[in-house]
């Protein structure tokens, strides 16, 4: 809606319609932006779902859906839809949590007027400066390199293949029907790198079925020389044609000719044999180097993206 004329909308949701008045006629007054108007989270998200605006100003104490579940739903809905809250004097904890489950920003009802029309502003910018970005990259970017070293933080996996899902994604090269595959055979190699590779944990004490044991002695390692110093590099070459992620251990490696067949029936229910039919089903091409200690894997655009 940013690109129709009258430039931003604004969807205000205040359950006083005299607050919401006087809220209105700052923003077009200010701003001179369209605005719309909700009496309560529930109409809100109903407005928001025929015509979506640019951004959300409401209100924190509603009946039929409050001001923190509105900001709940949205970004859980539409996470690139801003919502700034207007808080009465008291509840700046509830600001606070509210930041906390998505909100962009939020601004004091008694400070309107100084504060409302700049908030609005940057926060509506810096969302259509990521959409920019977005396009700049989808329809301009014609190659790119990036180079990660993580530390064996388990958390920081999902992260990364996320980001490097929307890289491909940027390049036409993971679209919506391959997403998921290659976001699996991501995980499945970048998982193999920090406990096999880095902890050299054997796959065969989770094989057991101790799953609490394989945890704890990955936690124990975690903070213990030399495993502790360790890295996962994540490097990611990108161009029209393909995407190439290679990801490195500093583990002693193997030797990549003894990995067993992981259609062999016997190898499939295993978890080494399981995780590399995944990546191997999941992209284009895969690799190793001589020493095993680092994986290749090729994704290239499929025919029908």
């Amino acid at each position: 809606m940013t690109n129709e004329p009258g430039g931003p909308a604004v969807l205000v949701v205040d359950d006083s319609a005299v607050e919401r008045r006087v809220v209105a006629a700052l923003v077009a007054r200010e701003l001179g932006w369209r605005v719309s108007q909700a009496e309560n989270g529930r109409a809100a998200l109903e407005a928001i779902a025929r015509d979506r605006p640019d951004a959300v100003l409401t209100d924190v104490q509603m009946p039929e859906l409050d001001g923190l579940g509105l900001v709940e739903a949205l970004h859980e809905s539409d996470p690139r839809l801003p919502v700034i809250l207007m808080t009465a004097h008291g509840s700046e904890d509830l600001a606070v949590e509210a930041l906390r489950r998505g909100a962009a920003s939020y601004v004091p009802k008694r400070s309107l007027d100084g504060v409302l029309a700049d908030t609005l502003t940057r926060v509506v910018g810096a969302v259509e400066a990521h959409r920019r970005q977005d396009v700049l990259a989808r329809e301009c970017l014609r190659e790119g390199t990036a180079y990660y070293a993580l530390p064996n933080d388990p958390a920081l996996i999902r992260a990364m293949v996320g980001r490097v899902q929307e890289d491909l994604g940027r390049l036409g090269l993971c679209g919506d029907g391959r997403r998921l595959h290659v976001g699996i055979a991501l995980e499945e190699a970048l998982t193999n790198a920090l406990y096999h590779g880095n902890l050299e944990l054997s796959s065969e004490l989770r094989e057991q079925g101790d799953t609490g044991a394989y945890r704890r002695e990955a936690d124990a390692r975690r903070v213990r020389p030399p495993y502790r110093d360790r890295r996962v590099h994540v490097r990611v070459d990108l161009s029209r044609a393909e995407g190439i992620v290679r990801i490195r251990d500093e583990g002693p490696g193997f030797d990549p000719t003894t990995l067993p067949d992981p259609t062999d029936p016997e190898n499939m229910a295993k978890a080494c044999g399981r995780g590399l039919l995944l990546i191997r089903t999941f992209v284009d091409e895969v690799g190793f180097n001589d020493s095993g200690n680092e994986i290749t894997l090729r994704i290239r655009p499929a025919a029908e993206e």
